[in-house]
């Protein structure tokens, strides 16, 4: 007999919180196409995010009531529940992991146990490829898609507290159940317009586990710094080193040691003693003394001492008529994307265009399927090859007789 659940049902809505539950529930998605999943977890205080909820449904056919009876609650906070059958689901080729925006949820998966769900289909991304617009939220689909009203008032609670309220129960599940019409909705476009393959490229990426790894040495390369000079870089690079190494160890906000701000300032006043500290007006009061004082105090020194310096991002080679250049293809993207029915965003950014414009070609707008759309229309553009008239309120591509 199937383990019963040790946590009361929400108005009929299944909360599983054993491992034997849990298994009972996995074996049924491996029979079946596509499982929908979703997270509520909390990082305002964590670096690593508190993982407090998951919610998970089978397509509705595969099960016996109006939501399928298959939609279900799984709570790692409640009992002794191993998240390792899920975990054997997500390795499972032949049901595909279905996720809204999944670069949060499947982090949380990896930090937890290295492992990434594979087939994987991102609606958020797929709705792009659709023509649905740039980052397309969830309550956006489901009034589109499902054509359902959807509760938002939970969004915004604490996940972490026990008992979970009706409606917070009823929001979380309405995550999964409203995504399987979504999910079923943007497969068939995709195989209708044959761009399947589209997506899977931008899928790569949520399955790559570098797109998760955050590494201490490199943490310098997100801050934002006006001076490139070499031996400021240097102190900068120690001091994010220091501080994502104490964040990651301790488990905290990496604002809770010192903000980006206070960085800067501490790698341009280059403090060399607790008093020289206590001059900072950036620097929280408790960075000030003890452990995290000491490091910075040795970040600082490391980074006046090394010899291996930090080498600022080269400058683009100027070159005539790049500016217009770049706003040329601006036009050309905004073109090739209405025809397409593609985000303009998904294939290209304004930065990769100023950086085509400026002779860089190993980008990613340039191969893969943003190639056949836009990368070699872009290429031409820029080889003179091509121009771009108005027609008819249109913009057309024009070949340049030679």
């Amino acid at each position: 007999m199937p383990a019963q659940p040790t946590t009361a049902k929400h108005d009929e809505i299944r909360t599983i919180t054993t491992t034997a539950e849990l298994a009972e529930f996995c074996e049924l998605a491996k029979a079946q196409p596509y499982v929908t999943l979703d997270t509520e977890f909390l990082r305002e205080r964590t670096y690593y995010s508190k993982l407090c909820l998951i919610q998970a449904a089978l397509p509705p056919a595969s099960g016996t009531k109006a939501d399928g009876g298959t939609a279900v609650l799984i709570d790692p906070l409640l009992g002794n529940l191993s998240l390792e059958p899920l975990y054997d689901l997500f390795r499972h080729k032949a049901t595909v992991k279905v996720f809204h925006a999944a670069r949060q949820d499947l982090e949380i998966f990896f930090h937890d146990a290295g492992v990434l769900p594979d087939p994987l289909f991102d609606t958020q991304i797929a709705a792009m490829v659709c023509g649905f617009g740039e980052q397309v939220g969830y309550e956006t689909l489901v009034k589109k898609i499902a054509r359902q009203p959807l509760d938002k008032s939970s969004r915004f609670t604490d996940w972490s507290h026990r008992p979970l309220s009706e409606a917070q129960a009823s929001y979380a599940l309405a995550d999964v159940t409203h995504l399987r019409a979504i999910y079923e909705f943007l497969a068939a476009q995709l195989d209708k317009t044959g761009r399947a393959p589209w997506l899977q490229e931008e899928v790569a990426v949520l399955l790559n586990p570098e797109t998760y790894i955050t590494r201490p040495e490199e943490a310098w390369e997100r801050v934002r710094t006006r001076s490139g000079s070499p031996r400021f870089l240097a102190v900068v690079r120690e001091l994010a080193r220091f501080r994502e190494n104490y964040a990651q160890e301790r488990d905290i906000p990496r604002a809770r040691v010192f903000k980006d701000d206070a960085l800067i300032e501490l790698a341009s006043t280059k403090p060399l003693s607790e008093a020289d500290l206590g001059k900072s007006r950036l620097l929280l009061r408790d960075a000030r003394r003890g452990e995290i004082a000491n490091g910075i105090l040795a970040a600082v020194k490391a980074g006046l001492e090394t010899k291996d310096l930090p080498k600022p991002a080269p400058e683009e080679p100027g070159r005539p008529g790049n500016a217009a250049l770049a706003e040329l293809l601006r036009v050309l993207l905004k073109a090739k994307s209405d025809e397409a029915g593609v985000a303009p965003r998904l294939i290209a950014s304004a930065a990769d265009l100023d950086a085509i414009a400026s002779g860089a070609r190993d980008l990613p707008a340039l191969s893969g399927w943003r190639s056949e759309v836009f990368g070699q229309d872009a290429l031409r553009l820029a080889a003179g090859e091509i121009a771009l008239s108005a027609q008819g309120g249109a913009v057309k591509v024009v070949t340049v007789p030679r």
